[in-house]
């Protein structure tokens, strides 16, 4: 079966010194941070790498990943930008930020025909991860939901930052272990007394070091991507006028989904 590793690198751009912070060079033969993921993904059984990007960013993008990567997995690239927008809606004056995943994943519409894994460009996932997603791909497994979707889960304490605050898609479970609410939450952190703090006063109730987030790692299918297209128009009809931060996120999609 052909899967497909979707990697949402339209965001990238950040830049310290020379050049763009996730194309920097790491590891002892130059390898970027996507190297690793690819190459991990590539040995769980996938066969065709997505990339998302922006525009103006596709030569440095080009010379310093695609360029070399397609000479070991089949590459595609489609382009996120602020004015792709369903007929009938256009770019609210003065808007600059990007419009979030849900919007970078429905990009891949015409060129992501089959099961997929979906990561950010800049995190650093790990192989049990992709070898665990693309086996639940391929085992076709029927979860009696209207969408059939895997969420990678990864333990919060491990995913916090020595730089400062994260944010995480903090996930709740229902009692047959299937995903029944993610909570997209800003400003988390490990405070002194070794409980979590964060942003949002109701999930600052109940989060815990040991809680299971995502980290934008998402498996799913084709229909999923059909149902962005007409997600994605609910969303702008309630953007309301003047609201020019407002952003389509995968997290949020899913808890609204909740896969019934």
């Amino acid at each position: 079966m052909d899967t497909t590793l979707i990697i949402m690198a339209a965001g990238i751009g950040s830049r310290f010194g020379e050049g763009i912070k996730q194309l920097a060079k790491m590891g002892p033969n130059g390898e970027i941070i996507m190297d690793y993921s690819i190459y991990d993904a590539k040995e769980a059984g996938f066969n065709k790498v997505v990339f998302i990007i922006r525009k103006d960013i596709f030569e440095e993008f080009e010379e310093v990943i695609g360029s070399r990567i397609k000479k070991q997995i089949d590459v595609e690239y489609v382009f996120q930008e602020l004015d792709d927008l369903p007929e009938g809606f256009k770019l609210p004056e003065g808007r600059t930020k990007p419009w979030g995943t849900g919007q970078a994943i429905l990009c891949c519409k015409d060129v992501v025909k089959e099961p997929f894994v979906i990561i950010n460009a800049d995190d650093y996932y790990g192989k049990e991860a992709f070898v665990k997603l693309h086996d639940f791909l391929v085992s076709g497994e029927d979860l009696g939901r209207e969408f059939t979707m895997g969420m990678g889960g990864f333990i919060l304490k491990n995913t916090l930052s020595d730089n400062g605050t994260v944010t995480r898609g903090v996930s709740v479970v229902d009692e047959n272990g299937l995903l029944s609410q993610v909570h997209e939450t800003t400003g988390i952190e490990m405070g002194e007394d070794g409980k979590i703090k964060c942003d949002d006063p109701k999930v600052q109730e109940w989060i815990s070091p040991e809680d299971k987030v995502s980290m934008n790692m998402w498996a799913g299918y084709p229909e999923f991507i059909d149902y962005l297209a007409e997600d994605f128009k609910d969303f702008l009809a309630n953007v309301k006028e003047g609201d020019l931060k407002s952003e389509y996120l995968l997290p949020n999609i899913v808890d609204k989904l909740k896969f019934i």
